[in-house]
């Protein structure tokens, strides 16, 4: 539900904020002074077609564990990079120093969000809540400690009219010359609208085990690895865990029965380029 990185913990709102602020801070102050300079990344085309399979357990009372095989699409050229749901048109970076330079990009995404009636017992007589295209903006602030990424996003199709907003932090280690291991934490801030859409239950909605509920914002935590074999430069495999601590206002929801959601996921992704 909220695990839609592909190929892509626990850790408190404050910490996030307070472990971004203090790397910006010293990572500008070390920096050694020269004019910064915007420029795109170098010219490059890549792209590659692959398969997946992503196991995930959403947190509503007794709904099953949704397992699904999934086509992968990548592409990435100066101006854009496409992977599995999301876009990323990509904006002149801003380049610090040999060490340091700030990405910046516009975002769209599909978000599988939501669910059907039938889903869970507990859903029965619920309304649908669909997912759907979400877009907005996207910064990283790349850097030799560790990489920095703000990400906020509106509901562009409508149905939730709600916005999220994320901040990360992640950093990726190569051991020899075919795996690389990526251990990464986040908190993602949900509005009062994506919250009371996808966990309130309206009165129409409401029976005596479901009483109504209107969702307020809230703050999910997250914690994740992935990691990625590279048999040579054009065949690879990756394994995407991730574990999401949900926000109060969606673990005290009548809907959820549990305070965690997860995900796995495994590919093969072919590079053509």
């Amino acid at each position: 539900m909220y695990l839609s990185r592909l190929p892509a913990l626990r850790i408190s709102r404050a910490v996030i904020r307070a472990m971004g602020a203090s790397a910006f801070v010293v990572g500008l102050a070390s920096a050694p002074v020269r004019a910064a300079e915007f420029e795109y990344p170098e010219e490059a085309t890549s792209w590659g077609l692959g398969i997946g399979a992503a196991s995930s357990q959403d947190p509503y009372t007794n709904i099953d564990r949704e397992s699904d095989a999934l086509p992968l699409i990548y592409y990435e050229n100066t101006y854009v990079e496409v992977f599995g749901p999301t876009v990323e048109f990509k904006l002149p970076g801003l380049r610090i120093s040999d060490a340091q330079r700030f990405n910046f990009s516009i975002v769209a995404t599909y978000d599988e969000s939501g669910y059907e009636e039938g889903d869970a017992r507990i859903l029965d007589g619920m309304d649908d809540r669909d997912g759907g295209f979400w877009a907005g903006a996207k910064v990283e602030w790349e850097n030799e400690v560790v990489n920095v990424s703000a990400e906020w996003l509106a509901d562009a199709s409508g149905d939730s009219e709600g916005q999220q907003a994320s901040l990360g932090l992640e950093r990726t280690w190569e051991f020899g010359e075919h795996i690389m291991l990526t251990p990464w934490v986040a908190a993602t801030w949900l509005d009062k609208d994506y919250v009371d859409y996808y966990f309130g239950v309206r009165d129409s909605e409401a029976r005596f085990d479901r009483p109504t509920y209107d969702g307020k914002s809230t703050v999910n935590t997250e914690i994740g690895v992935r990691g990625t074999y590279m048999f040579d430069q054009r065949h690879s495999v990756f394994l995407d865990l991730e574990a999401v601590r949900l926000g109060s206002e969606i673990k005290d929801s009548p809907l959820v029965d549990r305070s965690t959601a997860n995900q796995v996921v495994f590919g093969y992704l072919y590079r053509f380029e």
